[in-house]
């Protein structure tokens, strides 16, 4: 199986979720700064709010991080409608050839189950009904988890099991998961998963070359080309 991140990995948003994350936690008088912020990017946004708040000199009580999610989730809606979010050039085509291959793939997201559906059918991408999946001319996905549907985010690898869960996957030395982040990387590291860095987000090669990666690469439409996924 095929793990994928979604924002800055599979999915050009633009960096609207960094701006969107910014600015709510700004919009409460905390003080965010570019590095935390970074730090705590692919993370469930709930516990990334939280800890941002805290950082930035602001106490972080229940009411106050519902308030600072929702205004996130308002500002990254209003983003995306003004400039939807597109795929990363020759991502359909890799998902597409891993499927040809018999290789699940899922994506999984810090992002909740709302804002992820939303994001999913402004692409038109969808999940298939049958496990054994289907290949069609649209981005055809086996699974996708959301930070609704665990007990935690990353760096926890419960969203990269779940998935395996969902597709039938048994052994966690047949999984890849790639991402854009450091925490992307140590999720995948701590389920027992092939770990990919992908350049397509706001992190360099040397920023993610300090996480603990197998391989670093250009983006997800070269995973194909990796030896773990030639079959």
């Amino acid at each position: 199986m095929a793990v994928f991140d979604m924002a800055g990995t599979t999915i050009d948003d633009g960096g609207a979720v960094y701006r969107a994350l910014e600015s709510a936690v700004a919009s409460t008088g905390a003080t965010v700064d570019p590095g935390d912020l970074q730090t705590w990017m692919g993370t469930d946004k709930v516990q990334a709010i939280t800890a941002l708040l805290e950082l930035g000199g602001v106490a972080p009580t229940d009411e106050l991080v519902t308030a600072t999610f929702a205004r996130f989730k308002s500002e990254l809606a209003e983003a995306y409608r003004a400039t939807p979010p597109f795929a990363f050039d020759g991502v359909p085509e890799a998902i597409a050839i891993l499927r040809s291959r018999g290789i699940r793939v899922a994506l999984t997201t810090g992002f909740d189950r709302d804002v992820t559906d939303g994001l999913l059918a402004s692409l038109g991408w969808t999940v298939a009904q049958d496990p054994a999946g289907e290949i069609s001319d649209t981005v055809t996905l086996d699974a996708v988890v959301t930070t609704s549907d665990v007990r935690a985010g990353r760096p926890a690898p419960y969203m990269i099991h779940h998935a395996m869960e969902l597709t039938g996957v048994h052994d966690v030395r047949a999984v890849l998961a790639a991402g854009d982040t450091l925490v992307d990387l140590e999720a995948a590291r701590n389920a027992g998963a092939v770990a990919v860095g992908v350049l397509t987000g706001a992190l360099s090669r040397e920023a993610l070359e300090r996480g603990p990666s197998d391989h670093i690469v250009d983006g997800v439409a070269v995973v194909p080309d990796l030896a773990e996924t030639r079959g």
